[in-house]
Order: C-alpha cells, then structure tokens, then sequence
C-alpha cells in the first residue's frame, strides 16, 4: 500500500550534497517526492512509496552522502500526496 511521510534530517546537511543524494537513493527505491533545504539549515523530505521502500530511505537517511553529519531524523506519517517523480525544490 502506497503511504506519503515526511522527514527532517538535521545537522551538517547543507553544502554536502544532501538533497542530490536523496534523489538518487529515491529514484533507486522508485520512491516519488520532493526534497528541499529549510531556513533552519535542516532538509526536509516529503516522499510516496511502500513501507518497505519508505524504510529504506528513512534508514539511509541517517548515514546521507559521505560528507555529511546527520544529528537527527525524525519522520511523520502524512496524508497520502502522489508526485510524477523525485524533485529537489530550489
């Protein structure tokens, strides 16, 4: 069953590739969705897939690209969004 969640990753995760790196494990996974920077220096992650397919980009998320430094993800279960692809909002 397609479900959507969000996810927030926090610490060095700007400047290091993150939101690139996202796109690439999501489209690996055939996941949808979108991936953007917050002002807070945090990204953030809006993504459609299966349980399985959203619990390995939750868990890839804690480790991201090599060069950055993950302090914490949190993720939320939201109402279901359908997306044609992965994006990485500007």
């Amino acid at each position: 069953m397609i479900q959507t969640i969000s996810i927030i990753v926090t610490g060095k995760v700007q400047g290091v590739f993150y939101r690139q790196s996202t796109k690439e494990k999501a489209l690996e996974l055939n996941i949808t969705g979108v991936v953007s920077n917050l002002h807070d220096g945090s990204v953030k992650i809006i993504a459609s897939g299966d349980a399985d397919q959203l619990h390995k980009l939750a868990e890839w998320c804690w480790q991201g690209p090599r060069r950055a430094k993950v302090m914490g993800v949190t993720q939320e279960t939201l109402a279901l969004q359908t997306f044609d692809a992965f994006t990485i909002e500007k």
